[in-house]
């Protein structure tokens, strides 16, 4: 029916996204649509990762790194703590620095595909376990940066963070206040979705763009067999940067977004434990289909969600007090999903119906 209606489709597909945030919030509060934008923001970083692992079939474990960059971009360009412990640039900007939003996103992408190349050029030779190993490195040491570089010149204000984060404006209205319509009033974290849904969308329209173009055929080649690839005048050196760049850019424009809606960022947000999360959602859903892709976010950041809201409440019901933490129970069934998804699903819950630029019957 879609098929020979796409009006329709696409009617109802804007409709549920418009409604989203109404719905979610009138059945659980504010705090799910909280769940929501951060979801749009996992997004982000999952379809980011998906051209470095799905389409260029490069495994990274340290894509968070790339999120911290971008985070700390858009915090030391959108808050005092440059000025306040920087006598020059105290001199340029009494008041601090305090870039538009819209300026900070192409920033923050640019050093993150800076980041990404630097990740990429040394690792062009490795492959499989070893690149893994790596790239987790890599992310290790970008933590460890970001927790130890406030001395002796203080860049990242260390294990405290950085506060005092300008939210985002746009065209005039902060997305951290209540905009009073008169007839209706619509929370920050419902203006915050709507920002990053527009975004998430353009994310996707990229990827997309790029998965059915020459370079995306190529990440394709290099994934199934590289010497093969190389053989038929693939610039795998090349090829390869442009995933880790690519792939890292968008990491790097969900962690400027990321900080401009808390308002505050400190290592302990970009351990290894969110990388590996990350690449869940990517596996689980299935690597290298975008809607796949999709899917496997949602459900792994809401579904876990669901389970701390629900599981203690079922447990004192049906045993009359809390047996295991809410905590424990959701880290057992996300590894249990995972086993399941590897052992009886091994290419995603919603893999690809064939591959890109391979001919099918």
């Amino acid at each position: 029916m879609f098929a020979q209606k796409p009006f329709l489709g696409l009617a109802l597909f804007a409709s549920a996204i418009i409604l989203a945030p109404w719905i979610v919030g009138g059945i659980g509060g504010n705090y799910w649509v909280r769940i929501l934008d951060f979801a749009l923001l996992y997004l982000m970083l999952a379809i980011g990762l998906n051209i470095v692992v799905g389409f260029a079939g490069l495994l990274d474990l340290g894509f968070i790194a790339f999120y911290a960059v971008g985070a700390y971009t858009a915090a030391l360009l959108s808050s005092p703590h440059l000025s306040s412990h920087f006598p020059w640039i105290a001199e340029l900007f009494p008041h601090g620095l305090h870039l538009s939003v819209w300026l900070i996103i192409p920033i923050a992408a640019t050093i993150a595909a800076i980041f990404g190349c630097l990740l990429g050029a040394p690792t062009l030779k490795l492959r499989g376990d070893y690149l893994a190993i790596v790239t987790l490195g890599f992310g290790e040491i970008i933590r460890i940066f970001m927790n130890n570089l406030d001395r002796p010149v203080n860049i990242t204000n260390g294990p405290k963070g950085i506060r005092a984060i300008d939210p985002i404006t746009v065209f005039g209205v902060d997305l951290s206040k209540k905009v009073d319509l008169g007839f209706i009033q619509i929370e920050a974290v419902y203006l915050s979705y709507y920002l990053f849904v527009l975004l998430a969308l353009l994310v996707i329209l990229i990827a997309y763009r790029l998965q059915h173009s020459r370079l995306g055929r190529a990440w394709v080649a290099i994934r199934e067999d590289e010497i093969a690839a190389k053989a038929m005048g693939i610039n795998t050196r090349n090829v390869k940067l442009l995933a880790f760049a690519l792939g890292a850019s968008f990491g790097g424009v969900a962690g400027a977004m990321f900080a401009a809606f808390q308002g505050f960022v400190s290592p302990e947000s970009f351990v290894l434990w969110e990388s590996i999360v990350i690449l869940a959602m990517v596996v689980l859903g299935g690597m290298g289909h975008i809607p796949g892709v999709i899917l496997g976010t949602f459900l792994l950041a809401g579904l876990p969600e669901l389970l701390r809201a629900g599981i203690e409440p079922l447990q004192r019901m049906l045993f009359g007090s809390v047996v295991l933490e809410a905590e424990i129970i959701r880290q057992l069934l996300f590894g249990l999903a995972l086993i399941l998804i590897m052992l009886y699903r091994p290419q995603g819950i919603w893999p690809p119906s064939h591959q890109v630029g391979r001919r099918t019957s």
